[in-house]
C-alpha cells in the first residue's frame, strides 16, 4: 500500500443525482475517502470524487436497499448521503472498521473498542451460512413456515422469533441464545431471511447487530425468496439450479475482458464448489443472477506476463492479469487489483479444475 493508505479496493456506488450504481475504486486515508472510474483496468486520475470524513456518521448494516443486503452508508457534516456496496460481508464489514478508524482517528479510546468489536459476533469456521439454510428448509427437519397474525393483520408463510433461536440450539447451530441471536442477525443481513410485520422491522432501525433479530414471540421473520419478484420466462438466464447449488468457496469484484465487443468491466465473481463453478454478476444491477459462468473441470488457469500487454489482451491493460481456458476452449481474460489477490484467485481456482 501507498504511504497513508488505510485500505483500497473497489465498492459499488450509487449516484447522487441519479441513482444508479456504478463500481469504483475506493482509496481511504487519513481523513477523505476518493473515488476514481476505471478505464481499461486502470483508475482515471484525477479521482471523480472525495468523501470528507470529519464529521461523518457510518450506518452498517445499511438495510435500506432490499436487493442490495451489503451496503454501508455514509453521511458527511452537511447531510450529503452516500451508499456503497462490499462483495461479501467480510468485505463490507472491514470496510466499515477502517472507515470507522479513520472517522475516529483523534479518538483513542473509540479507536480501542473498535477493535473489540471488530473480533465479536464472528461465524464460527465450521458452520455455513448456506448450510443452515438448507436444513432450514428441509421438510422434516426444517423451520415450517404457517400464517401467523401481528396487529391485526395476518402474514402468510412466517415464524416468529424466538421459534428460529430454539431451532437454531436444538440443531446444534448455536450452544446460546445469544449465540442464536446473533447466528439470525446474520442470516437477515446475508438476505436469506426477512422482517415482517412493524416489530421486527422495527428492530433492524436500532443498528446493533445483537438487536436485530428479536428473541421474541411476537416478532415475525420469512424465508427471503418468499418475497422475490417474478421473473417473465424471457429474463430468465439458462442457468440449472444445479450450477449454483455449490458452496461459495471465494467471492469479489474483478475485472473482466468481453468476449465481443472486447472491453474491460468489473464484475463480482463467485467460485462454487460441488460443482466447481465460476460465476460472475453485474454488480451494477439489482438483480442477483449471473450475467455468465462457466464449468472449471478441466479448465486451465495461468497467471500472464506483467511487462507489457499479454496476447489476446485487447486495450492498453497490464498488471495483475490471468487467463482462464475452459475445456470447450473458451479463453477468459480477468485481471485482479493485486500480485497477491492474483495469486489467490489462482490458486482458488486450481483446486477446482
Amino acid at each position: 500500500m501507498e504511504d497513508g493508505v488505510l485500505k483500497e479496493g473497489f465498492l459499488v456506488k450509487r449516484g447522487h443525482i441519479v441513482h444508479n450504481w456504478k463500481v469504483r475504486w475506493f482509496i481511504l486515508q487519513q481523513n477523505t475517502l476518493l473515488y476514481y472510474k476505471l478505464e481499461g483496468g486502470r483508475k482515471v486520475t484525477p479521482p471523480k470524487g472525495r468523501i470528507l470524513l470529519d464529521g461523518c456518521t457510518i450506518i452498517c448494516p445499511c438495510l435500506e436497499y432490499e436487493n442490495r443486503p451489503l451496503l454501508i452508508k455514509l453521511k458527511t457534516r452537511t447531510s450529503t448521503e452516500y451508499f456503497l456496496e462490499a462483495c461479501s460481508r467480510e468485505e463490507r464489514d472491514a470496510w466499515a472498521f477502517e472507515i470507522t478508524g479513520a472517522i475516529h482517528a483523534g479518538q483513542p479510546g473509540k479507536v480501542q473498542q473498535l477493535h473489540v468489536l471488530k473480533n465479536s459476533f464472528k461465524l464460527p469456521p465450521h458452520i455455513s451460512l448456506h448450510r443452515i439454510v438448507d436444513k432450514m428448509h428441509d421438510s422434516g427437519s426444517g423451520i415450517r413456515p404457517s400464517p401467523n397474525m401481528e396487529q391485526g393483520s395476518t402474514y402468510k408463510k412466517t415464524f416468529i422469533g424466538s421459534s428460529l433461536v430454539d431451532w437454531l440450539i436444538s440443531n446444534n447451530f448455536a450452544v446460546n441464545r445469544l449465540e442464536a441471536v446473533t447466528l439470525a442477525s446474520m442470516l437477515m443481513e446475508e438476505n436469506f431471511l426477512r422482517p415482517v410485520g412493524a416489530r421486527s422491522v422495527g428492530a433492524i432501525r436500532s443498528g446493533d447487530l445483537a438487536e436485530q433479530f428479536l428473541d421474541d414471540s411476537t416478532a415475525l421473520y420469512t424465508f427471503a425468496e418468499s418475497y422475490k419478484k417474478k421473473t417473465s420466462p424471457k429474463e430468465e438466464i439458462s442457468l440449472s439450479t444445479m450450477e449454483l447449488s455449490g458452496t461459495v468457496i471465494k467471492q469479489g469484484y474483478l475485472a473482466k475482458q468481453g468476449h465481443k465487443r472486447k472491453n474491460w468491466k468489473v464484475r463480482r465473481f463467485v467460485l462454487r464448489k460441488d460443482p466447481a463453478f465460476l460465476h460472475y454478476y453485474d454488480p451494477s444491477k439489482e438483480e442477483n443472477r449471473p450475467v455468465g459462468g462457466f464449468s472449471l473441470r478441466g479448465s486451465l488457469v495461468s497467471a500472464l506476463e506483467d511487462n507489457g500487454v499479454p496476447t489476446g489482451v485487447k486495450g492498453n491493460v497490464q498488471g495483475n492479469l490471468f487467463k482462464v481456458i475452459t475445456k470447450d476452449d473458451i479463453h477468459y481474460y480477468i485481471q485482479a487489483s493485486s500480485r497477491a489477490e492474483r495469486a489467490e484467485w489462482i490458486e482458488a481456482i486450481k483446486k477446482l479444475t
